[in-house]
């Protein structure tokens, strides 16, 4: 008896059919940034102590762990060989085996939104170059942040791709200072001024990394649930909602961001830059998360680079954007990866007053609150997502 498992996986068309506890694996690859060798494997949920499974599993196959989780989902990442794969196959704990992948910023190059958004009309927001601090705590996955900004509260993180998490490519820098840049007299404020931020670096300083390394930061995130309220993911790549539903497809992606929301933490990520359907982007497709477009501001219109389509919950500012880079500095960037942290921000603003509040609760409200000042005449899905407003918040 086997059960059978299949997955799309992220940046790119890859389709991997595997089958467990009997068969074999087969898998077809096409134009994916798959790490050779490199595997994800998920235990069923009866696993009580996920990491001694690990160990014995590594020790029978002689397999070496890179990353343990525990809270998010239950499983390891690794090395496998062809051999090690089928072995763990046929074990009764093993529900899936994916292929780790590339995971990439998703970011171009060029600011705008605080004003847009009317987060200088926020009493929460309370902007008015006085530093009071939003009592919320953001995670930002991402490569980083400049740990010693001077106008962003980072108070701790942790690095999954080694060394510390300090921001040595710019882009998870640029994104906390949307969300969160403190109210002070210099340099920017975010829509969320001086909200507490934690540097989950996923990525490395070239602006990718593994989806192993993601699953890391998604997995600490859940295991602090009691301090995270927010989390911002401008990342992702090619894939689409997984077969089945709830928090037990065996697509470990969408299993531990199903998981950390279900834990209370509201997700928000970006639509991508693929001038596409976000159907095809991860993590952009799930249901779970907060899915944010890209206004061209200037022009009052989608951005050209936006994904667009049924998966997309709200939009946001995301071209030229003025945020915080490393080093003390301020640089402009456009994408939607510039346009998601407006809505972290957003949702920091609203739980600051609403705590405990559901991520769906978050979602509702944001959305409901949003206005529909924006053209969309050239929205390829013709639907006009509501565009982030914090007026009232």
């Amino acid at each position: 008896m086997f059960k059978r498992l299949a997955y799309v996986g992220a940046l790119g068309g890859l389709c991997v059919m595997l089958l467990v506890n009997g068969g074999s694996v087969q898998a077809t690859q096409s134009n994916l940034d798959v790490i050779p060798g490199q595997y994800i494997v998920t235990f069923d949920d009866s696993v009580s102590e996920p990491g001694l499974m690990a160990q014995r599993m590594s020790t029978k196959i002689d397999v070496e762990p890179e990353h343990v989780y525990s809270h998010a989902f239950k499983g390891f990442s690794a090395e496998l060989s062809d051999a090690a794969v089928e072995r763990l196959q046929s074990l009764p704990e093993v529900v899936s085996i994916m292929p780790d992948q590339t995971v990439s910023i998703a970011a171009q190059t060029l600011p705008g939104g605080i004003d847009r958004v009317d987060a200088d009309l926020s009493a929460t927001a309370n902007i008015d170059g006085v530093d009071e601090g939003v009592d919320v705590d953001i995670a930002i996955l991402d490569t980083g942040i400049d740990l010693d900004h001077p106008d962003l509260n980072v108070v701790g993180g942790i690095s999954c791709v080694g060394g510390s998490a300090d921001d040595g490519n710019g882009h998870g820098t640029h994104v906390a200072g949307t969300a969160a840049a403190v109210d002070n007299d210099f340099g920017v404020v975010g829509v969320a001024p001086g909200a507490r931020l934690w540097a989950v670096k996923v990525l490395g300083d070239n602006g990718s990394g593994s989806l192993s390394s993601v699953l890391c930061g998604i997995d600490w995130v859940t295991q602090n649930a009691d301090t995270v309220d927010v989390v911002n993911m401008s990342l992702g790549g090619f894939g689409s909602e997984p077969f089945g539903s709830g928090c037990t497809t065996g697509d470990s992606y969408h299993d531990s961001i199903c998981n950390s929301v279900a834990s209370g933490v509201t997700y928000v990520v970006a639509a991508g830059n693929s001038s596409t359907d976000a159907a095809s982007a991860v993590p952009a497709a799930y249901d779970e998360v907060i899915t944010v477009s890209a206004l061209n501001e200037p022009s009052n219109v989608l951005a050209s680079f936006s994904n667009y389509g049924a998966d997309v919950d709200i939009i946001a500012p995301g071209v030229s954007i003025l945020s915080t880079v490393p080093g003390g500095g301020y640089s402009n960037l456009s994408g939607t990866s510039m346009a998601s942290p407006h809505v972290a921000g957003a949702a920091a603003l609203y739980l600051a007053n609403n705590p405990g509040a559901s991520p769906s609760t978050v979602q509702s409200v944001l959305e409901s609150t949003g206005t529909f000042d924006w053209n969309n005449s050239g929205d390829p899905d013709g639907v006009q997502e509501p565009l982030l407003n914090v007026a009232s918040f």
